[in-house]
């Protein structure tokens, strides 16, 4: 898979997210083992409405990209989920989520259930 230039898109695909029960505890872990500073200048940036409380928008990445949902990982390789910069990269498949999702990041789950 060749990746995106996600750089410059500013977290515009970057949501809804829609994230499973183990995405969630991986997460968790994820945010525990965060350096405080990194943590807190994550969590305050201002972002879009709707866009993943995740992203990173000092740094235009996702904040936690080693446990990105899997939506996130998907993104741009399936048809229902084209990257509007390089839609060339999307298979014919459309991406079908393996397990039931429990929520949605920015929606059904803030910083508040993911804190330290």
């Amino acid at each position: 898979m060749k990746d995106l230039p996600c750089k410059g898109c500013k977290g515009l695909c970057c949501g809804p997210v829609p994230i499973t029960q183990q995405e969630k505890i991986n997460i968790k872990k994820a945010i525990r083992k965060m350096p405080n500073k990194k943590l807190l200048e994550l969590k305050n940036q201002p972002r879009l409405l709707g866009t993943c409380i995740f992203f990173d928008e000092s740094r235009d990445q996702c904040g936690i990209h080693s446990e990105r949902p899997s939506i996130c990982r998907a993104f741009g390789y399936y048809k229902n989920l084209v990257c509007f910069r390089v839609p060339a990269s999307a298979s014919s498949e459309t991406y079908i989520a393996k397990e039931k999702p429990i929520g949605i990041l920015s929606i059904d789950f803030t910083w508040d259930h993911f804190r330290k």
